[in-house]
Order: structure tokens, then C-alpha cells, then sequence
């Protein structure tokens, strides 16, 4: 006998509801609205996501500020257009502490799967596994998991009755579960690959992604995926059918699965595209939501100061060659609000322009990460160690020219992975093997750093945890967290002057 079946697969919306980019107002191609109206379903059809959602867009941001003022929840309008049936947790979705949680997974028509996190209070509508009869009567077992890596990014207030445990033990234990008790088994895992697919080459040692792991050890059918932000269409991985969406709604996942059982036999075929989502939103959904949406773009328009000259585009090679006058800028602020001896800042894959009119929308385009400072305490070590890092973002073309390093391209582009430095004067030697290319590093009045003494680094909470290969600045003593937004600290920092200048706090070479 064969049964025909559909999934429906976004993760990563970021709250990417409307059609719209935000850093420049203008229409784009994107937004979980327009999914909606482009998905058809059925009742051999699954809609599932895989989570963060509730952090990356101004209109969430606004949201969450003002809840108090809107009866409905955005992300559940905009789900439940899209006919969600089942879901798990992102990392991000963890940002802003247990009430806010709660709130999303309370309004959620949704059911949301999350095996390996425990609510200590009992407030929240979570279940380890769920198993779904379709029409054609298939029984479809499901189970979400989410990296326990939140437990190294995330601040501990924001984790206050919530427990966290091991990924790939949840995995194993779902497995053995569904495997008994269904026809098709589906984990929606909100983490990544730790190999590169084509040629199973490691990536890291951090066990912040391990979908290959969880492919390699257990035996799901479908393996969804999230968290990287690649784009990776249906393949065979070890024992599992896998594949992940790209982030901020700009497609999704349609799989088309036949299973054909007989005589002892089991044959299951898939396949899995990536779709466009359009720019066409739901009308109903997008008539509720007009008004925050409306709320949200007034809010954005409104100027908070101006620069005396205008700044970029910037391109990526360029700016890392030479410096980002905009990476200045926000160092600036970072030392100003921090006290900090030195700051370093990375920029977001775009191309980054500011001025010289600025407005929030500005600040939501050159900066689009939630996220807030950490003061580190360093020595000339780690942080030389870290600068390292920084200049394996560079190789040489083969005309000797510098160019940006494959490891920063493939398999995703990372330049938000390279960070600027305010305080230092710091050179790169590029003729030199990765990992001995620090030529000098000092202070901007031309004093050595000691080896004797500590210093005080301040940086975002998401470069503080390690990611990105920056493990040498997690391994330091955290000695203070900001609790603001850092976009908000932006905003407040340029509303206090009438004319900024882009900073002179750097000072940086490239030899080759």
C-alpha cells in the first residue's frame, strides 16, 4: 500500500511577519504572512517550525515593549494563518526571560515539542514528543529538541525555571519512544550541522550543532534542522532525510514523502525543496496585524540625531582592510556606557551605510542583533588570541592581494564573525601562518600591553559566549553584564548629541 504525504518546514523566522525590510522600508520578498498565503495543505499535510522566532525584527521588538496594549499575540496570527500544527524553542526565543516564554507558548494554537527542556513552575504548554494520524491514516511521531547551548549564551535570569539538558541524550530517547509507536518518525531539532555535508569535514568542536551526530546515532526518518541560517535542501544524512531553511522567512521547505509498506516490507521516498515565500501577506491576518504594524513603522521614522558626513556603503573586504567608521561608532558607545579599556563589535553580512539624518530604523540596520554588552577581563594573551582569530578572516588571491578567508564563506557567510577593535593599535601580517599573524599590539598612545597585567574588553553577550572560534574570550572572568538592549543603548547615545563625528579610537594595518 502507498500513502502520500506533505511537511511544511520554516525555522529561524526571526519575527519576519510582513514583506518588508526594515533597515530600509522597503518591500522584499520575505515575511511568514506571505508563506501563508502561499501555502496550500491538506489533511495529509504537516506544518511545523523549528524556532526563533520571537527576536530579530523591530516589529517583535515593538511588540514586546507594548504587549500590554494588543489583545492578540503576533506570532500566533501570523502562525496560525500559516496553520502551524507543531513547533519547538530556538535559542533566541529564550532573550527575554520566562514571562515573555510563557506568553508566546500560551497564545500558540500550536502545539510546541521541546524534549529536552524542563519547566520548573508548570506554566508552560510543553510536550517531549506528540504523534499525529493523518487522513490516509499514517501516525506521524514527533519530537523537538533545542541546542543546550542556550545554557552558555544565555543570561541565568532569563533561564530561572527552566532546565536544559543534553541534546543528542533527549534525541536517543525520543527515538527509542517513537519508533515503536508510529509510521514515520520526525525530530525538528533547532540546531545545525557540525560537518560539512558534502565532504563530512568537522567544522568545530562546540557541540552547539549536532544534527550529524543526532543522524549518525539515531534513526529518524526526517531530520529537520535550523540555527545555522543555511539553506540546505532534502538529502540523505547517515540514517535520516535531513534539510534546513534559510532564516527571516524568506523560504521554506516543502517535502513530498510516499511510504509503501507490504509483505514485511517498508519503502519511504522523499524529496525536499526550498520554496520562495513571496510578497503577497494573508489579508486577514495582515488586517489584524495592521495596526502594530503601522505603530512599528512610526516608531522607526523617528529621527534621534544626525552625523556631519555621511558613511559607506561599507563594503566587507574594505572595511575589514581598512577599518569601519560605523564599527567606531558603535565601539564608541560600548566604551562610553561600559568604562571599558577596549571594544570590539562585529557588523551584520550587509553591506553597513549611516547618515546623516539617523533614525531607529538606522540603528535596526547597522546593528539587527538583539544583543547586550559584556565586560571581559583580559591579558595581552587572550586578547592577542582573539585578534588571531580576527585575521584568519583573511587570505591571499593569487596575486598576492588580500582577500576574505573560504572558512568565513562556506558554508555560510560569517563576516559578522570578524570583529572590529577601538582602543588598539593592532596590525595583521598576512605573509605570517594563521595563528602568528598579530605583528604588534599596543595601546593608541603607542604603549606595549603588559604581560603582567589584566585588562577590561568589552563586547556583545553572543561574542562573550565563545561563538564564532572566540572560545579564549569565554575561558575569561566575566566581570559585568549589561542589561539594555544595545540597540537601545545606540539610540540613547546619538539622542544625546545634536552632531556626531565618526570616531578616531583605531588604529590598523594590513601587511602582505
Amino acid at each position: 500500500m502507498k500513502r502520500a504525504f506533505q511537511l511544511i518546514y520554516t525555522s529561524d523566522i526571526h519575527g519576519k511577519l510582513f514583506p518588508l525590510d526594515y533597515g530600509t522600508g522597503k518591500k522584499k520578498d520575505c515575511g511568514l504572512l506571505s508563506m501563508a498565503s502561499r501555502i496550500k495543505r491538506d489533511g495529509n499535510t504537516l506544518v511545523l517550525d523549528g524556532g526563533d522566532n520571537l527576536q530579530g525584527s523591530p516589529l517583535l521588538q515593538y511588540f514586546l515593549e507594548h504587549r500590554k496594549d494588543f489583545s492578540f499575540h503576533p506570532l500566533a496570527e501570523a502562525f496560525g494563518a500559516m496553520g502551524l500544527q507543531y513547533f519547538t524553542i530556538g535559542n533566541h526565543d529564550f532573550n527575554f526571560g520566562y514571562e515573555v516564554l510563557r506568553d508566546y507558548l500560551q497564545s500558540m494554537r500550536a502545539r510546541c515539542l521541546c524534549a529536552n527542556l524542563s519547566d520548573l513552575r508548570g506554566e508552560l504548554p510543553l510536550r517531549r514528543t506528540a504523534f499525529h494520524r493523518l487522513e490516509n491514516g499514517l501516525t506521524i511521531g514527533l519530537c523537538g529538541i533545542v541546542t543546550d547551548y542556550v545554557n552558555v549564551w544565555e543570561s541565568p535570569e532569563h533561564l530561572s525555571g527552566l532546565k536544559i539538558t543534553d541534546a543528542l541524550t533527549a534525541a536517543k530517547r525520543c527515538y527509542e519512544e517513537l519508533r515503536r509507536n508510529c509510521d514515520i518518525s520526525i525530530c525538528i531539532y533547532h540546531g545545525g550541522y557540525e560537518e560539512e555535508l558534502s565532504s563530512g569535514r568537522k567544522l568545530t568542536d562546540s557541540r552547539e550543532n549536532i544534527a550529524c551526530e543526532i543522524a549518525r546515532e539515531c534513526g529518524f526518518d526526517i531530520l529537520l534542522t535550523g540555527h545555522q541560517h543555511m539553506a540546505v535542501e532534502g538529502r540523505r544524512l547517515f540514517r535520516s532525510f535531513t534539510a534546513q531553511p534559510p532564516a527571516n522567512a524568506e523560504r521554506y521547505l516543502l517535502f513530498e514523502g510516499e511510504l509503501e509498506t507490504g509483505s514485511g516490507e517498508r519503502h519511504l521516498s522523499l524529496s525536499g525543496t526550498l520554496l520562495p515565500s513571496g510578497n503577497v501577506p494573508s489579508e486577514e491576518a495582515a488586517k489584524k496585524l495592521s495596526a502594530l504594524e503601522e505603530r512599528t513603522e512610526r516608531w522607526l521614522e523617528q529621527p534621534i540625531g544626525r552625523l556631519s558626513e555621511r558613511i559607506g556603503p561599507e563594503e566587507k573586504l574594505r572595511a575589514a582592510r581598512y577599518g569601519s567608521r560605523i564599527a567606531a561608532l558603535i565601539n564608541a558607545v560600548q566604551l562610553a556606557e561600559s568604562g571599558a579599556d577596549f571594544s570590539c563589535t562585529g557588523l551584520s553580512n550587509e553591506e553597513a551605510y549611516l547618515g546623516p539624518e539617523i533614525s531607529i530604523r538606522d540603528i535596526y540596520r547597522i546593528y539587527p542583533f538583539s544583543n547586550s554588552m559584556v565586560v571581559k577581563e583580559v591579558d595581552r594573551k587572550s586578547l592577542k588570541e582573539a585578534l588571531e582569530r580576527c585575521a584568519s578572516y583573511f587570505t591571499l588571491d593569487e596575486e598576492g592581494k588580500p582577500a576574505i578567508s573560504g572558512e568565513f564563506l562556506e558554508p555560510k557567510i560569517e563576516h559578522y564573525n570578524y570583529d572590529f577593535y577601538a582602543g588598539l593599535d593592532y596590525a595583521f601580517d598576512l605573509r605570517r601562518p594563521i595563528g602568528e599573524r598579530v605583528a604588534w599590539l599596543r595601546r593608541l598612545s603607542g604603549e606595549e600591553l603588559s604581560e603582567d597585567r589584566s585588562y577590561r574588553l568589552v563586547m556583545s553577550n553572543y561574542r562573550a559566549s565563545g561563538t564564532g572560534g572566540y572560545g579564549m574570550l569565554a575561558a575569561c572572568r566575566t566581570l559585568s553584564e549589561s542589561q539594555d538592549n544595545t540597540q537601545d543603548l545606540l539610540i540613547a547615545a546619538i539622542r544625546r548629541r545634536a552632531e556626531l563625528s565618526p570616531p578616531d579610537n583605531f588604529r590598523f594595518r594590513l601587511l602582505f
